[in-house]
């Protein structure tokens, strides 16, 4: 059996050893420079660069095995690695737009995206329509002869929306326009939007990819007929490398070990998710829960057809923001926390958190409404979860 043919799980865990050295474990190279033996120097006047080794900032052998690892993992034909999962999203972007191009986002993102595509994508003459891409008709009435980029994510961080890929590749792909994805709360082990046609996926690897909280960082995957296929070695050497955003050797490194575990990690956290998000849906002090999991989220369709399970991650909604604050400080188990994709259950209140610097009514238009709580669901046992959760919700309301 070929490594192509292998399922998921097994791939997580294969890689072609060390070639010198047949170690099963690949090793860390923690240099910063590489010195030019023999005729080095010369390929590299002739033009070579990702064949040799130069200077870390232009590519390390540790970043190059943790990105054909990813690859592969996406079923993407190539992986660029970056700094952070910000970085992975500013690069793709930068390397395929300049002044004057037109992007349609969706209107729920990341902040930090958000805030880029509100307010900083115009210092660079960049021109943004911000809708509703679960709503297939809204994203092509804001479509334009300049519209180059389509960007979506995969699970709509924190309101957990899922936009129909294959519709929205369709509506693209017929005007040329290049799809990216943001496929950060899904993980390849939940979704591979390349399966569906988006060009480029990125991801903050810094999350469920690495898994264990201890490394930042970020990929970018290509798989495209409209993109050529040296794109993302343009990308790497006359953009990350000029702007200077790379992955570090060690957390190439953490994160290539994070990625052996990716499938066994989720199965757990997703079992553990959905038993969670059935038990919040019928607490009757909790409003109402988002969870791709579940038959009552609106978007349930896209979600069965392009989720394996529905995903670690979930949102529901207490009666405001005070009582979502309330609950967070009241946990014990669950760590009330600003990242996700760890081993341990973390949680936040998106409104005052990650989307503090957005104005509330941009928020609301968003869906980031006060009282709205995002749970990333662990590998601990889910009775000590629920057991977790309910004391915190019970103590929330004794206060009030």
């Amino acid at each position: 059996m070929s490594p192509k043919e292998l399922d998921f799980a097994s791939q997580a865990v294969f890689y072609t050893p060390e070639e010198h050295s047949q170690s099963i474990s690949y090793p860390i190279y923690m240099s910063a420079n590489f010195q030019y033996d023999g005729d080095i120097y010369d390929q590299i006047v002739a033009g070579a660069r990702k064949e040799v080794n130069i200077y870390s900032r232009c590519g390390n052998p540790t970043e190059y095995k943790f990105e054909e690892h990813i690859a592969k993992l996406t079923g993407g034909t190539a992986c660029l690695a970056t700094a952070s999962g910000m970085a992975a999203i500013s690069h793709a972007l930068f390397g395929i737009l300049k002044a004057g191009d037109h992007i349609v986002a969706d209107l729920t993102t990341y902040s930090s995206t958000h805030e880029f595509f509100d307010h900083r994508a115009q210092d660079f003459g960049l021109k943004v329509s911000l809708v509703d891409c679960t709503d297939v008709r809204a994203v092509e009435n804001a479509l334009t002869e300049e519209t180059k980029v389509l960007y979506v994510e995969a699970i709509a961080n924190p309101t957990m929306k899922v936009p129909p890929l294959k519709a929205l590749v369709e509506l693209a792909h017929a005007r040329g326009i290049v799809v990216i994805c943001d496929n950060t709360f899904a993980s390849p082990a939940v979704c591979r939007p390349h399966d569906f046609g988006v060009d480029v996926v990125v991801e903050s690897a810094t999350k469920f990819i690495g898994g264990h909280n201890d490394a930042v960082g970020g990929v970018i995957t290509l798989k495209s007929d409209i993109l050529p296929p040296d794109w993302l070695e343009d990308v790497r050497w006359n953009t990350l490398n000029k702007l200077g955003a790379p992955l570090s050797p060690f957390n190439a490194w953490l994160l290539l070990r994070g990625a052996q575990t990716l499938a066994l990690r989720l199965e757990k956290q997703c079992a553990n998710a959905l038993a969670l998000a059935k038990h919040l849906e019928a607490h009757p002090r909790v409003r109402r829960v988002f969870y791709p999991g579940l038959p009552s989220h609106p978007n349930y369709a896209s979600a069965k057809e392009q989720l394996r399970g529905g995903g670690a991650m979930l949102s529901f909604q207490v009666d405001d923001e005070a009582s979502g604050v309330r609950l967070l400080k009241r946990l014990q188990l669950c760590s009330f926390a600003a990242s996700l994709g760890g081993l341990r259950t973390t949680t936040q209140v998106p409104a005052t958190m990650a989307f503090l610097d957005i104005p509330s009514q941009e928020r609301e238009a968003m869906g980031v409404v006060d009282g709205l709580v995002r749970f990333s669901v662990g590998i601990e046992h889910i009775d000590d979860i629920i057991a977790d959760v309910d004391s915190a919700i019970d103590q929330m309301h004794m206060e009030i």
